[in-house]
């Protein structure tokens, strides 16, 4: 057979294979002018965390990967409620909103939306008098409290789905959103029911101060710039793919309106206080008794710690965990950069073998992984000297003056 014939078989066979292969794309759906799929590759040995609303309702992501606001409403809206509380001592009334995380009609929000929670920081909260939610239809229904968790300002209640149908929505995974991902807003701001924001994530892992807890911080908050206004609180933030990764809770202005700055509760927290608030109407958390602040390497080096990273134990809070461990406090404050730093405390650098680079680190671990009652092994370094302190956990106190 000649040169010149075995280019062309060559060139006819080419062509046969490839529209075999672009017949074979098109049908299993890897190519083509209205669908496209993407294989996501998960880390290797991290599971998603289960979802509340997974198990009692047919919620699902929705499909691709593409940010479409108006197909995120048309499919999540009607899980979003507006919440109107009553206060009879007070003869007023405010409004939120929510969203239905189950079947059987549990309702995740803000714990300020439907207690007196952040009016007066010396009062015990308590819960509204009466609660209404009303759906996207515009039509009420009673609902009842179940719980709230002060501390990351989640609220729960319950409404009866023989009185009105309910459709969850899915949630998603909070530790896994990033810095510039796009998120919907549904909420009801200054009562506007159902209202649509988008925007995108500003940053994550903010600790700002909680409305609820002046004595604590809110860790892992999300910042976004899609805006959030009053009535939005409670209500959820949404990823590209349909699922709650956020419950928005406050904004930063100067104005009191939205300006680009504003907040969400983390879902992976609000996950859990649902969980113990389903379970026993409470959410616990453990307590150290521990003020800390960040320790970098350029105060590592101007006050010759012995190690770059971790947080130094600036005040140790008598009659706590932390004064029968031993912990040592700092023995003095000195200026460095225009800044204060704590000089002379211990440093911890890992609870329970999990490394510590921060004061934020401590607070994280702490809320995250223990509970009351366990003994945490806290990795210190004093002086050159690394040490292990045995820590039995308290219950956090709700005006503690430390972690």
């Amino acid at each position: 057979m000649s040169a010149r014939l075995l280019s062309i078989v060559a060139l006819v066979c080419a062509a046969l294979g490839a529209a075999v292969a672009l017949a074979v794309a098109r049908a299993t759906g890897w190519i083509g002018a209205s669908h496209t799929q993407t294989i996501v590759l998960s880390a290797p040995g991290v599971a998603p965390a289960p979802s509340v609303a997974a198990a009692r309702s047919a919620a699902k992501p929705l499909a691709g990967n593409g940010f479409d606001p108006a197909r995120i409403y048309a499919q999540r809206s009607a899980g979003v409620v507006t919440i109107y509380a009553v206060f009879a001592a007070a003869q007023e009334s405010t409004q939120g909103s929510g969203f239905v995380v189950s079947s059987d009609g549990v309702i995740l929000t803000n714990s300020h939306v439907i207690t007196t929670a952040g009016q007066d920081p010396t009062a015990t909260p308590r819960a509204a008098d009466a609660l209404y939610v009303e759906f996207a239809d515009h039509d009420r229904v009673a609902a009842k409290v179940v719980g709230w968790d002060l501390f990351d300002d989640v609220g729960v209640l319950r409404v009866d789905p023989r009185q009105h149908a309910v459709s969850p929505v899915p949630l998603g995974n909070s530790a896994a959103v990033r810095v510039g991902d796009p998120v919907a807003v549904i909420g009801s701001p200054f009562g506007n029911e159902n209202s649509l924001a988008v925007g995108v994530v500003s940053a994550t892992r903010r600790s700002i101060n909680s409305l609820t807890s002046p004595d604590y911080d809110l860790i892992d908050a999300i910042q976004t710039d899609a805006p959030i206004n009053h009535g939005n609180s409670g209500g959820p933030m949404f990823d590209a793919r349909g699922r709650v990764v956020g419950i928005s809770a406050q904004i930063r202005s100067a104005s009191g309106n939205a300006e680009g700055v504003a907040f969400a509760v983390p879902i992976n927290s609000a996950r859990r206080s649902l969980r113990q608030l389903l379970a026993d109407g409470r959410v616990h958390y453990a307590f150290v008794g521990i003020h800390t602040e960040s320790l970098t390497p350029s105060i590592a080096q101007r006050f010759h710690y012995a190690v770059s990273r971790g947080a130094i134990v600036s005040r140790v809070v008598g009659g706590t965990p932390a004064t029968a461990a031993g912990f040592k406090a700092a023995t003095k404050q000195n200026d460095f950069e225009g800044q204060q730093v704590a000089v002379g405390g211990d440093v911890v650098v890992a609870i329970d073998g999990i490394p510590v680079t921060s004061a934020d680190d401590v607070v994280r671990i702490v809320t995250e992984q223990l509970l009351p009652g366990q003994t945490a092994r806290f990795s210190i370094v004093r002086g050159t000297v690394r040490r292990t302190l045995a820590v039995r956990l308290a219950e956090r106190p709700p005006h503690p003056s430390g972690q």
